[in-house]
């Protein structure tokens, strides 16, 4: 094998089974089988029976875990389920090796499609933002609303600090890292990745950050972690060049739904001064601009996010619509239990 190649990965049915994935108090997981792909769906009982779904993509090396603290928050709103996406947290790698957006927002259709969810409000982070605005571009009949927290859209000034992640999509530069930092330890690769992505590392609590170490210690010993890492980064590089009616810029152009759009002041990997751009994009859009925040401010500031999307749903008359059944039920000799205290409290 040349040193431009990546290693060899097993079809998923004869991957090693290496620990168990952490799961929420109040979480379930539960795997979905799809035509060229099998998907890890990670979700949370709603408060309630006939709220509106919701579906979490997560970014470049993330999981559904990544949704789960904003999922508790909302499980009084929306049914919420988050994906991992293929060859991440749980899933195994898709059939045909295709990490491209396309490829990642054709897998998120496929599970939105079998499970006749759809339209749900849709949330995307970085990389999960790329994919969940192709998917209301192209499917606007899956997409009620349209959540995202730093998108990976294309940059023309990428900023200094991401460019070891883009160049993990040059061909023979991940297996070269995996060379390089062979002794380095999960805790040191941890807090370099939270360095990276928390405007304010601090804030991780010690159970987290031990969590995450976990998580890292579990997906190192995963056969295709690598290869997963670095083909979907190329997939966001590819995507950045695509012009046309494929631009990711010309596709925000097109999306329909009612869209939140959530920024950090403190992002090393999306650019601040891209949220006025992407604000403009998006025709029916807020924007939501958190100045100590990274690039993961529904993990940092999950309450602020929640509020966010509360007002999104109200500005979109989904909150009052809910109150409505709520109070027919109620009328109607059904559950009585106020509810409205609940959306109040968080501001809704």
């Amino acid at each position: 094998m040349s040193s431009t190649e990546l290693p060899f990965v097993p079809p998923a049915n004869v991957l090693p089974k290496v620990g168990t994935v952490r799961v929420a108090e109040g979480e379930r997981l539960r795997s979905v089988e799809l035509p060229g792909v099998t998907l890890t769906v990670r979700s949370r009982p709603p408060a309630r029976e006939g709220l509106p779904p919701a579906l979490f993509v997560h970014g470049l090396g993330g999981s559904s875990q990544n949704w789960s603290a904003l999922m508790m928050l909302l499980d009084g709103v929306v049914d919420g389920e988050a994906l991992d996406l293929p060859g991440f947290g749980d899933s195994p790698p898709p059939d045909d090796g295709n990490y491209s957006v396309t490829g990642h927002a054709r897998a998120v259709i496929r599970y939105l499609d079998a499970s006749g969810r759809g339209p749900v409000h849709l949330f995307g982070n970085s990389l999960g933002g790329a994919i969940a605005t192709r998917v209301a571009a192209v499917r606007p009949d899956l997409v009620r609303t349209l959540t995202l927290v730093s998108p990976a859209l294309p940059e023309i000034r990428v900023q200094r600090s991401a460019v070891p992640t883009g160049l993990l999509a040059v061909p023979g530069v991940a297996l070269l890292f995996t060379r390089l930092t062979r002794e380095w330890t999960a805790e040191q690769r941890v807090r370099g990745v939270m360095a990276l992505c928390y405007g304010d590392p601090g804030r991780v609590t010690p159970e987290g950050f031990r969590n995450a170490v976990q998580e890292m210690e579990r997906r190192l010993r995963l056969p295709y972690f690598w290869d997963a890492m670095a083909r979907s980064a190329r997939g966001i590089v590819n995507a950045y060049t695509l012009g046309g009616q494929q631009g990711l810029w010309r596709q925000a152009e097109r999306v329909l739904a009612p869209t939140l759009l959530v920024y950090g002041g403190r992002d090393q990997l999306v650019g601040f001064r891209m949220a006025q751009k992407a604000a403009r994009a998006f025709r029916d859009s807020r924007l939501v601009t958190l100045p100590d925040a990274g690039h993961v401010a529904m993990m940092e500031y999950p309450e602020t996010v929640a509020l966010a999307f509360r007002e999104l749903l109200e500005d979109a008359g989904e909150l009052g619509a809910q109150r409505a059944r709520r109070a027919d039920r109620a009328d109607a000799g059904g559950d009585a239990v106020d509810e409205e205290g609940t959306d109040e409290s968080m501001g809704g």
